[in-house]
């Protein structure tokens, strides 16, 4: 591993252009809903009780057609028509995995496509949101990392991953029963394509819709967000989303780290793990998640244990150790099973959890790591990969 993977890019991401015609409510921040509907001609006073009211009918009750919103005036419900939409992503097709995983190819707008993936487990069920079509970073383990970043999601896009997913799982409570505390998607994990500490603004209002008592009622423990490490982004995600974080780590010294999380140059790991001490603290946090894929001869003996013991010292944590997911051209191998246990042995009896995670949806490229736009996968070869990893010849 002598040679170098490229640094992820600077990002400055132009604002898109808002597409002609009705506006999408889904996304809009409550004030922003707001100021559309005033615009649109509702009486300022009357405004945010009108919110209030669509947005329960979205959200709380996964309505998108205005007629069936039975608590608003007839001629209220015609202009809303007139200059309103409710959309989400569109499901170009669902895979399901014989473990139960699911995997949803959905398109965006643009004719764009990410991946966004459901997985089964007893007393909860996650869903895999996506934040950006393709990713800004060059990380040389995953699959989505070569697949060079089209452009951010919007908060449209990201919160209707969850919408097409309860959608899918038909979990929008029903007007008028019982309240059904069961929930199939009870989880969030920001871990799908992209970074989604550079396209914060998006994340954030997404997630603030999610946690919304007036509507998915999700907990905002129920949501973690996972950042290779922009730091700059970091407090804020504590200040202004709250949610768990997790760190995709994956290194043990800034060599390696250079070379499987490249964005670790700008940042190395001493600057990433001042900035996570305060960051339980600040949030609310309970600890956070340290993300590290096992590759054979790379990062995973008892000294790399040992280190990662040290590093983390003195921040609330859990490791999540994970099994590398090989795909098509993947310049690593997976640890085996024994080495595996045993660097988990070394961060258990340190008094961390250390649990391995089990590999979901392998069979249909849905595990993490995997996820890429089916119109991008398997176009490169193993040797460019390797290539542009900076692992040719070796």
């Amino acid at each position: 591993m002598s040679a170098s993977a490229p640094i992820t890019q600077d990002v400055h991401t132009m604002p898109r252009k808002l597409p002609e015609g009705p506006v999408n409510l889904v996304g809009l921040t409550r004030d922003a809903m707001r100021a559309a509907l005033i615009e649109a001609g509702v009486p300022e006073k009357q405004a945010k009780m009108r919110v209030g009211q669509i947005w329960q009918w979205i959200y709380q009750w996964g309505v998108r057609d205005f007629d069936a919103m039975t608590n608003l005036a007839k001629t209220l419900r015609a202009e809303l028509k007139e200059r309103f939409v409710i959309e989400i992503p569109e499901v170009v097709s669902k895979q399901v995995s014989e473990d139960g995983t699911r995997k949803y190819l959905v398109r965006i707008a643009g004719g764009h496509e990410v991946e966004v993936v459901y997985i089964p487990e007893e007393g909860r069920g996650t869903l895999c949101v996506s934040s950006q079509v393709g990713c800004t970073l060059t990380c040389s383990f995953c699959h989505t990392g070569t697949q060079k970043l089209v452009r951010n999601l919007t908060a449209a896009e990201i919160i209707g991953q969850v919408m097409m997913a309860r959608d899918d799982l038909d979990e929008w409570p029903e007007i008028g029963a019982p309240k059904d505390e069961t929930r199939l998607l009870s989880n969030i994990v920001l871990m799908g394509m992209g970074e989604p500490l550079y396209n914060f603004e998006n994340v954030r209002d997404a997630m603030k819709i999610a946690m919304d008592a007036e509507g998915i009622q999700l907990s905002r423990r129920r949501i973690t967000l996972s950042t290779s490490g922009v730091v700059p982004e970091i407090a804020r995600t504590a200040e202004e989303i709250g949610c768990q974080l997790a760190i995709s780590f994956h290194a043990t010294t800034d060599e390696v780290r250079d070379k499987l999380v490249p964005i670790n140059k700008r940042w190395n790991i001493d600057v990433l793990l001042d900035a996570l001490r305060s960051y339980p603290k600040v949030s609310n946090s309970e600890r956070i998640t340290f993300e590290y894929v096992m590759l054979d001869g790379v990062n995973d003996s008892d000294e790399d244990a040992r280190r990662l013991i040290k590093l983390i010292d003195g921040i609330p944590a859990k490791i999540n150790l994970i099994p590398f997911n090989e795909w098509p051209g993947a310049p690593y191998k997976r640890s085996s099973n024994n080495r595996i246990r045993a660097f988990a042995d070394i961060i258990y009896k340190a008094g961390y959890a250390s649990p391995i995670r089990t590999p979901r949806g392998e069979d249909i490229m849905a595990a993490c790591g995997q996820l890429k736009s089916a119109t991008e996968r398997a176009r490169k070869s193993r040797r460019q990969i390797e290539a542009e990893a900076g692992l040719a010849g070796q």
